[in-house]
């Protein structure tokens, strides 16, 4: 994945690619999050050791992985969202299927998951963070991506 390329179409000025000067806020605004809702337990992303160096762990396969960072007006980190290889999805070459984990007491985040069209699947064999406790799949093979529609294969589910 070229990151010029990738910058050059993000749809507004207020998104980018991931840098080390994102580290810090991005880091600090999901521990926030998951304290929040009484998850900063093992098992979520609170304690994933690339946590405080996610640029490092994105850029180190930009052909596999990418984060966006969201900034205010001012230019201040409020938001992230990142995608990387996942093993439970096989034949996955393009992104067809979207799959995220969450937990059951992130009410908001599971009403606009299935507001989009998320579906709950069970759990699969691999699991990321062990203390979440729902997921969802997306298939995303049917909706046009830029003039063009990408092959559907199955998700291990």
């Amino acid at each position: 994945m070229d990151r010029r390329k990738v910058q050059a179409c993000l749809p507004d000025k207020h998104i980018h690619l991931i840098t080390e000067e994102d580290d810090a806020a991005i880091a600090g605004i999901i521990r926030e999050n998951l304290e929040k809702y009484h998850l900063d337990i093992p098992g979520t992303a609170y304690f994933d050791p690339e946590l405080d160096h996610l640029s490092g762990y994105y850029n180190s396969r930009p052909e596999q992985r990418a984060y966006f960072i969201l900034t205010d007006e001012a230019g201040r980190v409020i938001g992230g969202v990142g995608i990387a290889e996942f093993q439970g999805c096989r034949h996955c070459v393009e992104i067809q299927k979207l799959y995220l984990e969450t937990h059951s007491n992130l009410k908001a985040a599971i009403h606009m998951y299935e507001k989009y069209g998320f579906r709950l699947i069970g759990q699969p064999q691999t699991v990321v963070h062990g203390t979440m406790d729902r997921f969802y799949v997306k298939d995303i093979s049917a909706e046009k991506i830029k003039g063009r529609y990408a092959k559907k294969h199955e998700f291990d589910d």
